[in-house]
């Protein structure tokens, strides 16, 4: 017996593809075509279209990697088309492939006003419905020749992926350029059959819709005579009426599509091509939105909806007619759709508050949704700051990437550090390019975790990674989903809209509580290092500039710094984007990137530097500014006085090779291999390194993953390391509490200098890597004696705990994690920290020791990899990494050691001490920014935290004059639910729980 559904199929299959799609437009003339190659960078669109062209013919190849190519196209409508629709068909040489990810057109009018975007799933032109006849066509095309980097597997390595490096062949061949009847009869049969199709094959096979179905495709087909396709197609669609009217079950799942197209602000393309993406797409929506008077598109990242008013005005006239509308949503209320494991605690909150501001300014918008459907994975700290911005509500897809465990859940309240629960929704359909595809529909209705208590989801619609947004077809298929019997219904619903029904539904969702871990993508926490230094270091440079001006503007009068200081943060914001602060983007990217942070170093370098000679004066006195957060050396946080003299430390040599070295309080002993096999906390009589082991240990793993090679690490690296314990050199260091260790392997170098610190429990470890390996991961590790079930790094505005120990697959599936600047392990009474300056990925592993059955906890810090793609140069050359191990310390020790790692402090002579703008009574209480408010009303925002993960009291004593103190949001803005704080004089007290987050804006009498 034969399958009727397998015979119709294959039926429909070859007619739609061979006689119905080509019939869609069943005329066409050629168009005339002409070019300009732009000789270099992308010029102005009235430079583009000044160009003089020269005559180019369809077949021939043109576009060097990532050049632009200015095309001019002409012709005449042919007077027998009057009365028919009419279209431009441009191939620019597009391939199957998704768009975004290889060349793109935006299609102008000889006036310079855009018209729409070109890209392998849009290629047309509306000319005329109907066209009159004889009419004259010309059009500019703005042809992008981005180079194809992606190829999903294998992935080889490519020296495309940098305009200095991807040489000058030209990379497509142009393919049609014609004018075309539009046949929307035979288009509309397409969709009718696509969307019927689609469905039957999601159905039981024993249903009885599926077979109604059947016959009704069985019959339209038969009504279709395959020699005259366009004079049978209403025939046929008329077979098809009934069968696309009957309407869904009551309790069919219900989507809300949002019109969607996430573009990465650079990934396999650099940031100024993501302009003009955004440019491309944008035009593409607002013209589809004139035409589908249903559909709604949301667009997140403030950045790109900035880069439009900026570089393309003649684009932003119509999105702000499109947004006035209501129907092009600004979405997400961030700067970009970021990172949110690695950003610090202030960058994080500066995403929410430079976003939704932008929103604000521009359209009077709030937005209530944090919109992340492609970051990889969402620190513990996140809710907090969401609600902190006054938003409510936050979207990803993302995590249903996971390789190992199913998130079990499709909507719930995700529960952060502090205890704050945001409304939280994964899209069922699992992708954030929906395109309305019956697989897709069905999946997400079989796929939703949360059926009998809930059934609505959201699906984003539309092309995206690279752009190209949402297409006529799409829309037409949702209207034919909007009540279809045997489907999930459809409905096109803004984010605001989708939201408010899914809390409406779902009153008593789930909770997650903390991380919301990817099981994927784990190297992503390493990858380009230098990217990551830079980051680092720019939130740093943030933090002290904005300190040290504010302090200036108060107590010298000097001139706060706003412009610059808002440019540079919306700078660093935009490269903690989710494909350049982890590393994965195109050499190109992060090649600008490094000289990015460079020039934004040198800048907030000077503003310090005036700042502080504005406040210190002109004078001989030694003076010491520290910006970190807790008091150093007795000199407050915040303030600058004299360094106090230095105690002694002592270096001996060690028997058997080697040194120790000595300041009183910890007693460092290191072999003549240049390892430390004792760090003894004298006062605790304590032991740090485990019995038998060696820390400062760098090991070699081979690093070549399944897929993704930038972006993953599977667990099977660890089966083969090399421990790096041969030292060509084991030295006295420059001064006399040091030790100098050197080691090479490979084709590459390690200088390793270790360093006790006069009067403090730390062990200073500075690593210098001349890094020339490839496929390999370089990890740094430090077996220790502690006995923890579970451990702490940080995350932001506090830490999260993590267990060491692999339970369950959801414990195994952690084997790379992220911290920022800290890792605590401890037993009741004593612990260890180990803190850093610029690294993110870490493992801990803890094993029971045969001789003495006791547990060695070894934390290993992640410093280097080598992957071949996209940047096959990945982390070649040299990387400086500084960190330290602190035994005996407890939770607040270790908060204070990363702080003051980051925030090293700055000597100079002046004439007087500084006091500090805003002191802080409480160790526990941690101020992360002390800044002038971003308005301009000279008011002083102080914003801190609870940092150790208890109720604590904090008391803040203002350096000035304060008239009065309002307990505020991120954006500065009164809350209106929090109780007004008591300001006695010039001081306010606050209770505080564990890890909550307050904002205070102080007000100056006079």
């Amino acid at each position: 017996m034969h399958d009727d559904r397998t015979l119709v199929e294959a039926r429909l299959k070859r007619v739609l593809d061979e006689r119905v799609r080509p019939a869609v437009y069943p005329e066409s003339v050629p168009l005339t075509v002409e070019v300009w190659h732009a000789p270099g960078e992308p010029v102005p669109v009235a430079e583009g279209l000044a160009a003089l062209v020269e005559p180019i013919e369809v077949g021939a190849r043109w576009g060097a990697p990532w050049g632009t190519s200015w095309f001019r196209v002409t012709g005449t409508v042919p007077e027998a088309w009057a009365g028919r629709t009419v279209e431009a068909l441009l191939d620019l040489g597009f391939d199957e492939n998704m768009p975004g990810f290889q060349c793109e057109g935006l299609v102008y009018r000889p006036d310079g006003s855009p018209v729409k975007g070109l890209n392998p799933r849009n290629q047309w032109v509306r000319i005329g419905s109907p066209a009159a006849g004889g009419e004259r066509v010309e059009l500019r095309i703005e042809a992008a020749s981005n180079p194809v980097i992606l190829d999903y597997h294998p992935f080889l390595p490519t020296r495309l992926g940098d305009k200095e490096t991807a040489g000058s062949a030209p990379q497509y061949r142009l393919e049609r350029m014609d004018l075309a009847v539009f046949d929307e009869t035979v288009w509309q049969l397409v969709l009718d059959l696509e969307v019927l199709g689609e469905l039957m094959a999601e159905l039981p096979l024993d249903s009885g819709r599926r077979r109604e179905i059947l016959r009704a495709v069985e019959r339209a087909l038969d009504e279709v005579d395959l020699q005259d396709v366009n004079g049978t197609a209403a025939a046929a669609r008329a077979r098809l009426t009934d069968v696309l009217a009957a309407p869904a079950a009551a309790s069919a799942h219900r989507i809300s599509a949002v019109g969607h197209a996430h573009i990465d602000s650079a990934w396999l393309w650099p940031l100024r091509e993501t302009v003009r993406k955004v440019a491309r797409t944008t035009s593409n929506m607002t013209a589809l939105l004139e035409d589908e008077p249903e559909f709604v598109f949301a667009m997140s990242q403030a950045q790109q909806w900035a880069w439009v008013k900026e570089h393309r005005p003649e684009v932003w006239e119509r999105v702000k007619e499109a947004v006035a509308g209501g129907r092009f949503v600004p979405a997400g209320g961030m700067w970009v759709e970021s990172d949110t494991n690695m950003p610090g605690s202030e960058a994080m909150a500066r995403q929410f508050v430079h976003g939704k501001r932008f929103f604000l300014d521009e359209f009077g918008i709030e937005n209530d949704e944090a919109w992340l459907p492609d970051t990889f994975g969402f620190a513990a700290g996140l809710p907090q700051i969401i609600k902190a911005a006054g938003s409510k509500w936050l979207l990803t897809q993302k995590i249903s990437w996971s390789q190992t465990n199913s998130f079990p859940h499709h909507t719930f309240l995700w529960e952060g550090i502090d205890g704050t629960r945001i409304f939280t929704h994964f899209p069922p359909v699992d992708t954030y390019n929906c395109s309305m595809k019956g697989s897709e529909i069905a999946h997400a209705a079989r796929n939703f975790k949360d059926k009998g208590v809930a059934r609505h989801s959201l699906a984003p619609t539309g092309w995206g990674d690279g752009g190209g947004g949402t297409t006529r077809e799409m829309v037409a298929k949702a209207a034919r989903l909007r009540n279809l019997e045997g489907s999930a219904t459809v409905e096109w619903d803004t984010p605001e809209a989708f939201f408010r029904k899914a809390e409406e539904e779902y009153p008593h969702p789930p909770v997650w509580v903390g991380e919301l871990y990817l099981e994927l993508h784990r190297a992503t926490l390493t990858s380009q290092a230098r990217t990551k230094q830079g980051n680092r270091r720019s939130e740093h440079l943030l933090k002290e500039a904005e300190l040290w001006a504010a302090t200036a503007a108060v107590r010298a009068g000097s001139a706060y710094p706003y412009e610059d200081l808002d440019r540079i943060w919306k700078t660093v914001l935009l490269h903690q984007f989710h494909d350049i602060l982890p590393g994965s983007s195109i050499a190109w990217v992060h090649r600008e990137a490094r000289a990015t942070y460079e020039r934004i170093a040198g800048e907030l370098t000077g503003i310090i530097e005036a700042a502080q000679r504005a406040l210190a004066g002109e004078g001989a006195l030694p003076l010491v500014f520290n910006g970190a957060p807790h008091t150093r050396d007795g000199i407050p946080a915040g303030g600058a006085g004299t360094p106090a003299a230095a105690a002694e430390v002592s270096r001996t040599p060690r028997p058997g090779g080697g040194f120790v070295l000595d300041n009183g309080l910890l007693r460092v002993e290191i072999d003549a291999r240049g390892l430390v096999v004792s760090a003894y906390d004298i006062e605790a009589d304590r032991e740090a390194v485990a019995p038998g082991r060696a820390a400062n240990l760098l090991q070699l793993h081979p690093d070549f993953p399944n897929m993704w090679d930038a972006w993953d690490v599977d667990a099977f690296y660890r089966n083969t390391v090399v421990d790096l314990v041969e030292a060509e050199q084991v030295a006295p260091g420059a001064d006399g509490g040091s030790v100098r260790v050197v080691r090479s392997f490979g084709a590459s170098r390690v200088v390793q200098v270790l360093s006790l610190v006069p009067g403090e429990r730390r062990l200073e470890i500075d690593t210098e890597a001349d890094w020339h390996e490839t496929e390999k991961f370089l990890k740094l590790a430090f077996p220790l004696d502690v006995h923890a079930e579970r451990y702490a790094s940080e995350t932001q505005f506090g830490h999260f705990h993590r267990p060491t120990h692999t339970n369950t697959s959801w414990e195994a599936a952690k084997f790379e994690a992220c911290n920022h600047r800290f890792v605590h392990l401890e037993e009741p009474g004593w612990g260890v920290a180990l803190v850093n300056d610029s690294t993110y990925g870490h493992d801990v592993t803890r094993t029971v020791r045969e001789a003495d059955s006791g547990t060695t906890t070894t934390v290993r810090v992640s410093l280097l990899r080598a992957p071949r793609f996209p940047d096959p140069e990945t982390d070649q050359g040299v990387h400086r990494f500084r960190h330290a191990l602190v035994p005996g310390a407890a939770i607040g020790d270790a908060v204070c050691e990363g702080w003051r790692i980051n925030l090293p402090e700055r000597r100079l002579t002046g004439a007087r001490e500084v006091t500090p703008l805003v002191t802080v009574a409480e160790d526990a209480v941690v101020v992360t920014a002390v800044k002038l408010a971003d308005d301009g009303s000279g008011d002083v925002v102080v914003r801190f935290h609870e940092s150790r993960g208890g109720r604590t009291t904090a008391t803040l004593t203002a350096g000035f004059e304060a008239a009065a103190v309002t307990a505020t949001d991120l954006l500065e803005r009164p809350l209106a639910d929090a109780a007004a704080p008591q300001l006695e004089g010039d001081r306010v007290t606050l209770r505080l729980r564990p890890f909550e987050l307050v904002t205070l804006r102080w007000k100056r009498r006079g």
